[in-house]
This record gives C-alpha cells, sequence and structure tokens, in this order.
C-alpha cells in the first residue's frame, strides 16, 4: 500500500490547539502515525516500556528530548528511540511541525 507523507489516511485521534494527530492502523503489528505540531507548542512526551519507535520530521523546525538530552530537529532528519526512552517533541516556531512515527500497534499509544 502506498501512502502519502502529507496524508498517512487512518482516524483523526485529536485535533486540538496542540497538534492533529492522526493514526494509520492497516497494518497488523505496526501503526504509522502522524502529527501536526502548531506554532510554539510542544507534545506531552511519554515512554514506552518494551517498545521502540521512529520518527520522521518531513518539515518545520523543532527541538526533540530524550530523556535528559535535547537537540534540535528539523524536516528530513530521522530520530530512533529506543526502548523505555522517554521523549517529548516542542516545535520552536511559529510554523507548523509535522513529522510521522512509528509503532507497535500493539500497545496502546
Amino acid at each position: 500500500m502506498k501512502l502519502k507523507i502529507y496524508d498517512i489516511g487512518g482516524d483523526i485521534v485529536k485535533d486540538n490547539e496542540t497538534y492533529v494527530l492522526k493514526d494509520n492502523k492497516t497494518l497488523n503489528n505496526l501503526v504509522v502515525s502522524s502529527t501536526e505540531l502548531h506554532g510554539l507548542q510542544s507534545t506531552r512526551g511519554h515512554r514506552h516500556e518494551g517498545q521502540e519507535e521512529v520518527y520522521y520530521f518531513v518539515s518545520g523546525t523543532g527541538e526533540m528530548e530524550l530523556d535528559d538530552e535535547k537537540f534540535s530537529v528539523q524536516g528530513g532528519d530521522v530520530v530512533l528511540i529506543k526502548d523505555g526512552v522517554f521523549h517529548r517533541v516542542h516545535n520552536i516556531s511559529n510554523t507548523k511541525l509535522y513529522f510521522v512515527c512509528v509503532f507497535d500497534g500493539k500497545r496502546n499509544h
């Protein structure tokens, strides 16, 4: 199945003043999720024991937080999140930050 990076299909999970979050659960074991993080907003942050995750930043600029480490991210960057690591994304600009992530569909994200 082919998807477009700005339209991954699936369902809108959250749509509020912070972000628009969409999950495509077509696959049996993986979820493809997109986040449009509004300007100067941050995700709430979380960790998954026993699970890994991949974030692919498509457009915009921001900051990624992994446990106690923070670093800049922008369109074209890929971040690998190891098992149990706390992760959070901060949009440090007034324009949207768009990223897609892939994670194990067996967990409650």
